[in-house]
């Protein structure tokens, strides 16, 4: 259906080649490998074929040379068609990101191509139990050796990492940290490194991305593992977590747009009393409501995207768009189940099985409380609350 987002040419192609493949697939065969425990290899390794993962990556890497404006299309359409992909936000956009900005040049030429044409993955690992929002706090440590650092600790809910190559891991510096302050490194580790070692987390989420724990006991790497420069990882790091939040909004957007256009056919095509349930207004405006804050969301989002691209400071921007399109999927997809009844738990129309992930979308990558905190500080101008 029409919305506030009015494609150029280029975005406009983007979109129909991500719908193209989308539907070759269709949100049952997502289900069905979420539900399982299996994977979407077909459907990931066709997107990197198509230049549809390294959109944004830089050409001279394997990428498409263009921004989080043209990830923001392929992210949101893929969720549009009922398969909201955590780990193309994890690895295209937040290792990817973080890669292109400050890995080496034999690291970019290393990884960029392989996660550009979705042979290779990349996990990210910062989260952990002790240090979920404040990474200030991250215990992970690297200590310098003669060869490189050894890096020990543990990561919590970490996406993906049994289906990847390596993992983007953030950790504290021993050698440049002090009591009074925490330096941050990051390192590319392998997953198959000795010392190395993860066990999944038992959620409720139905995605083919599984969260996990991983556990780092004495992990060697060498000198070219190291991301940039020692102690500078909280700046490198933010490179990955803009596009992060960005790319949760477009995720929203999608399944938001999913929720609703779900909800429209079914209030038009279910008959009750020889009339649509659509011409109800009891059902006819609260998906009205859910159209509109869903156009918001997207809106949002393509700002936020706009400016990233622009090299303008979209730290604000990037959290009032992950905040409003996590808010306005989730309250969608509620009301979408609400229109279709009892039908709205079936597995056969595909609603209730996404709202664990979308619910999730509150809480992660960055929690809505969070979110009100930052905004309440550096665009109120209100005291620090934490």
């Amino acid at each position: 259906m029409p919305g506030l987002i009015h494609d150029s040419e280029e975005h406009a192609a983007i979109r129909a080649t991500v719908a193209a493949i989308a539907n070759r697939y269709g949100p049952q065969y997502f289900l069905e490998r979420a539900r399982s425990g299996g994977d979407i290899d077909e459907l990931w390794k066709e997107l990197g074929a198509a230049g549809l993962l390294g959109v944004h990556l830089p050409e001279d890497y394997g990428g498409g040379g263009g921004g989080m404006a043209e990830a923001v299309v392929v992210v949101e359409e893929l969720a549009a068609h009922g398969m909201p992909l955590l780990i193309w936000v994890i690895s295209p956009a937040i290792c990817g990101s973080i890669l292109a900005h400050h890995g080496s040049e034999e690291m970019k030429r290393r990884w960029l191509p392989a996660i550009a044409d979705g042979s290779q993955k990349m996990a990210f690992g910062l989260t952990e139990p002790d240090a979920g929002s404040n990474s200030h706090n991250v215990k992970t440590t690297a200590r310098r050796t003669n060869s490189g650092w050894s890096i020990s600790g543990a990561k919590y809910y970490i996406s993906a990492v049994d289906q990847a190559d390596a993992i983007l891991l953030v950790t504290r510096d021993a050698d440049e940290s002090t009591p009074e302050k925490s330096r941050l490194s990051l390192f590319v580790v392998p997953t198959d490194a000795p010392g190395l070692s993860f066990q999944q987390i038992d959620t409720s989420i139905v995605s083919p991305d599984q969260q996990f724990t991983v556990f780092l006991d004495d992990v060697e790497v060498g000198a070219d593992a190291l991301i940039g420069s020692v102690g500078n990882g909280l700046r490198q790091v933010f490179d990955g977590l803009n596009p992060e939040r960005i790319l949760v909004g477009a995720l929203c957007g999608g399944l938001g747009r999913y929720a609703v256009d779900k909800a429209a056919l079914y209030a038009n095509e279910r008959t009750v009393w020889s009339t649509p349930i659509g011409t109800h207004q009891g059902v006819a405006h609260p998906l009205a409501e859910c159209h509109i804050n869903v156009e918001v969301g997207r809106l949002a989002t393509m700002r936020s995207a706009e400016l990233f691209d622009a090299g303008e400071q979209a730290g604000e921007a990037a959290n009032m768009a992950k905040f409003a399109a996590s808010e306005a999927a989730l309250a969608a997809l509620d009301q979408a189940i609400q229109t279709h009844g009892g039908n709205g738990l079936s597995h056969e129309y595909g609603l209730s099985e996404l709202w664990f992930v979308t619910r999730l979308m509150r809480t992660a990558p960055v929690s809505r409380e969070m979110v009100l905190n930052f905004i309440a500080q550096t665009s109120l101008g209100l005291p620090r609350s934490y």
